[in-house]
């Protein structure tokens, strides 16, 4: 079986063009480190260092990296530079696969998947979070589930107005109350209509800021609580939503975030338009957290299921 044959053609071209600029930027970082070399050694490790630093994937990250290359060095005796790069791919996809999960099948529940599927959608304004759950819900309706949206980011002026607007776009219903109203009230409706209808899938957008740590952690808590009245079997998936092409600060949101909640998943956003896609790798690995979805495009469908075995092999 070859290594795309799971992976439909149209999916590794958005990975290939959602990548490019990550990978041009990278591919010319590596190329200096192994320039004139033809064996892996310390001097050849340090600039490779280097060359993954400066690629966002961050320093404790880059380290484990390279420890882990060096172990292949040693083990093998004798590694040349024309392997590196096989090598890389090797190690960092199987440091990502460290943290990934199954419950899903790309956008369709596994059989035995408790439904309602809840998904509590968090992350500051401006990452992108609004249109990443209007696309999600695309996605999900694409894929033969029925879908309902949840507007609990209430205090946001117009955050409202913007769900509805991708509720009618995608043609799912939209489970609201006033502007200032209790977001947990809006969830309690929002999976109790879910359950009315026999949805698979609902998706509730929260606060879009880091207002007050403890007042974010009340809040989502409390979100968490009503949502366990109506769905007492049912673990909500707490994604964050990051935008990647803002590299370093991205890991320190998440960080943030996952300070104050349990986030179990992320979504990554705006890797098309950044040389910055190595911070997938690091933010991944720090927060021992799988990446579900990364944005690779402004289409509905550039909303992409995470795959670390085709990022790996469109990154490098």
């Amino acid at each position: 079986m070859g290594f795309f044959d799971f992976f439909k053609k149209e999916n590794k071209e958005t990975y290939d063009q959602g990548l490019a600029k990550s990978k041009q930027s990278i591919f010319e970082k590596l190329t200096r480190a192994v320039v004139g070399r033809d064996r892996v050694d310390d001097e050849v490790l340090d600039s490779l260092e280097e060359a993954l630093i400066t690629s966002d994937v961050g320093v404790e990250t880059t380290l484990r990296i390279i420890e882990r290359i060096e172990d292949r060095v040693a083990r093998d005796k004798y590694v040349g530079t024309d392997e590196l790069n096989r090598i890389l791919r090797e190690e960092i996809a199987a440091l990502l696969a460290e943290n990934e999960r199954e419950e899903l099948d790309g956008f369709t529940l596994k059989p035995g998947t408790k439904r309602p599927y809840v998904i509590l959608v968090v992350g500051v304004n401006g990452v992108g979070k609004t249109t990443t759950i209007g696309k999600l819900a695309y996605q999900f309706k694409e894929a033969g589930n029925k879908v309902v949206l949840g507007a609990a980011d209430t205090f946001r002026a117009a955050a409202i107005d913007q769900l509805q607007i991708w509720g009618d776009r995608v043609g799912v219903p939209v489970v609201k109350q006033q502007m200032g109203s209790d977001p947990a009230s809006v969830a309690f409706d929002a999976v109790n209509h879910a359950v009315k209808e026999q949805a698979d899938v609902v998706i509730i957008d929260t606060a879009g800021r880091l207002h007050n740590k403890v007042g974010l952690m009340n809040e989502l808590g409390k979100i968490r609580k009503v949502i366990t009245k109506v769905v007492p079997d049912v673990s909500p998936e707490v994604l964050l939503v990051l935008d990647g092409s803002t590299g370093q600060n991205a890991f320190e949101q998440a960080k943030q975030f996952a300070a104050v909640t349990d986030v179990t998943a992320l979504a990554i956003t705006k890797l098309d338009g950044t040389a910055k896609g190595g911070v997938v790798i690091g933010i991944s690995d720090q927060l021992r957290t799988p990446v579900r979805y990364i944005g690779l495009g402004e289409g509905m469908k550039d909303l992409q299921i995470f795959n670390a075995k085709a990022f790996v092999e469109s990154l490098f």
